[in-house]
């Protein structure tokens, strides 16, 4: 991302999220857009931070855990910041491990309760 500055609505455009997640986002300081007046512009750390947040949110983290996560970066560093990475990866990789085993289980259960039903009607 280059060195320019969006606005709001192009904010929103670029990451395709409502005007109410960024404000939401803004709301709970994970992005801190400049201001100038009533206007809002994001420049590239603000980009950056939002494509972490949205991938964070794609691999089913909580807010909460991509905010202090974001955090270790500014307080301890790169090195901090990947070594919990690697530790929230490691958790959510389980969690979903487990949702994957819960899913195929339920699956089996209704294909089998379809299949009974199927058969019953001849």
């Amino acid at each position: 991302m280059s060195d320019k500055r969006l606005s709001f609505k192009e904010m929103c455009a670029t990451f395709d999220v409502t005007p109410r997640t960024l404000r939401y986002y803004e709301y709970i300081e994970l992005l801190q857009p400049e201001r100038e007046g009533r206007a809002r512009w994001y420049g590239p750390r603000e980009c950056a931070r939002m494509t972490l947040i949205l991938r964070g949110r794609k691999f089913g983290f909580a807010l909460e855990e991509i905010r202090q996560w974001l955090l270790i970066y500014e307080k301890e560093g790169t090195e901090a910041q990947m070594r919990q990475w690697i530790a929230l990866a490691d958790r959510q990789l389980g969690e979903l491990a487990e949702q994957r085993r819960q899913i195929d289980a339920a699956m089996d259960e209704l294909r089998a309760l379809r299949d009974d039903t199927a058969a019953s009607l001849g």
